[in-house]
């Protein structure tokens, strides 16, 4: 069609995707000389900030001791782990080795952090080797908190209608199991998100519409209820986008319990217990009661905290988040505001935004130029905006591609081109196709 855009046929699109990913891949910052220097720089975590990082600061050092601490063999690739929780991509699709992905001059040492003393600057590991630094990237990611919901264990995700995908890719794998089961013969599927901070806040969302979608098409409707619960006030932290999300689950007969807590479960009698949270009208002080939920299928997401080795280092905020113990940093320059050698990356921050794969690949080129600013005895000049992107699915083949800032503001990529707040199936090949490719050029350092 004459003056159409590329966007509006599936063929141009992913013409464009592909260049896109192989210009990304190909080109990435351009830098100039190598900083000579001797710096001893220790990265916790060899997650996508880690790894990002770690290739990045190999372009820009010459003669850098560059350390990654972590124990994982395998790298995961965390934004797929919903698309294999509903059954569209198998588990092998997120997971990788660590050492892939790890430039030439960079030292892993295979060990998790399990002290971090930031006033004679060191790390200690589990074996018990002690690395000296003169600056340090914390970047463990966060701990899944299971055990804080009593009668609940890893060991019963896909059996008994147990779901929980962010528990890993064989999790999430088994997560479907039980979840293809509901959308084959019907029930009712409660979805549930916890109080604390969470990674990817937009993954519950996708659940619940991915399974309604599937389920609508199986079982078919009338015979299957979905119900959504939420500890919070809203559906989701943008104004904005928790009423379009309101929207869409009213028009898709999906039920919505806001300030509703997951506090225990009885799988033998499929049983979830919350904790619902009013304020009475005449006192104005808050009411809690239990509630008693049935089901016959549970997801479940824990409570989500920093790491031990952060909690225990004095590196956490003292008067926020306390019971969570995110780093402390400034939430524009990522840089610890008592250790200013100190930089905190992607899910273990303590800033407002930030828990997913989009934000890390903003934050990683300000932390670069604040610490290779410092080398220099300088001030680095980027400033990370909270930047966080959500592909929040809403059907097999649509999504909404969500883009926003600290101040709530969309801020999306394609102005004029894709529409933040509707549903396309441009926004479903973002998520499908161009998405990982950029991933992996991110962990390269080259995005």
């Amino acid at each position: 069609m004459a003056g159409s855009s590329p966007f509006t046929t599936r063929r141009g699109f992913l013409s464009l995707a592909a260049a896109g990913a192989a210009a990304t891949v190909t080109g990435g910052a351009a830098y100039g000389n190598r900083l000579a220097t001797k710096a001893r720089i220790v990265i916790i975590g060899a997650g996508a900030g880690g790894t990002a990082m770690a290739n990045r600061l190999v372009k820009r050092l010459d003669g850098a001791t560059i350390t990654i601490v972590d124990p994982r063999a395998e790298h995961l690739y965390q934004p797929g782990l919903s698309l294999v929780a509903a059954g569209l991509k198998p588990a092998s699709y997120v997971v990788s080795k660590t050492t892939d992905w790890l430039p030439a001059g960079v030292t892993l040492v295979p060990e998790a952090a399990a002290a971090i003393d930031p006033l004679v600057k060191t790390v200690t590991t589990a074996g018990g080797t002690k690395l000296e630094y003169d600056f340090l990237v914390v970047a463990p990611g966060l701990v899944l908190d299971h055990d804080a919901i009593p009668g609940f264990s890893l060991d019963m995700v896909g059996q008994n209608g147990i779901g929980a995908l962010y528990a890993g890719p064989e999790h999430a794998a088994r997560t479907w199991e039980a979840a293809r089961k509901f959308t084959e013969e019907g029930g009712v599927a409660v979805m549930t998100r916890p109080s604390t901070e969470m990674k990817c806040a937009g993954a519950p969302l996708k659940h619940a519409f991915l399974l309604e979608d599937i389920a609508s098409r199986t079982v078919g409707a009338g015979k299957f209820e979905v119900h959504y619960t939420a500890p919070q006030g809203a559906l989701f932290g943008v104004p904005i986008v928790a009423e379009k999300v309101r929207m869409l689950m009213g028009q898709r007969g999906i039920k919505t319990h806001l300030q509703h807590k997951l506090v225990s479960i009885e799988p033998g009698q499929k049983r979830a217990m919350f904790e619902k949270s009013e304020i009475d009208t005449t006192t104005k002080e808050e009411i809690k009661t239990t509630v008693e939920m049935p089901y016959d299928y549970l997801h479940v997401i824990p409570p989500q905290r920093a790491p031990e080795v952060i909690r225990q280092s004095g590196l956490s905020w003292a008067d926020k988040w306390t019971d969570q113990g995110w780093v402390e940093c400034d939430q524009k320059t990522m840089r610890h505001l008592r250790y200013p050698e100190i930089f905190a990356l992607g899910d273990v921050a303590g800033v407002p935004k930030g828990k997913t794969a989009a934000s890390v690949k903003w934050q990683v080129p300000v932390i670069e130029d604040h610490l290779v600013a410092a080398l220099q005895g300088k001030e680095g000049t980027e400033v990370y905006d909270g930047y966080t992107s959500c592909p929040l699915i809403t059907r097999v083949g649509s999504a909404m591609l969500i883009e926003f800032d600290y101040s709530n503001n969309l801020v999306p990529s394609f102005p004029g081109l894709i529409a933040p707040l509707e549903e396309l199936w441009i926004s479903w090949l973002m998520k499908e196709v161009a998405l990982k490719a950029t991933y992996n050029a991110m962990l390269r350092g080259k995005a």
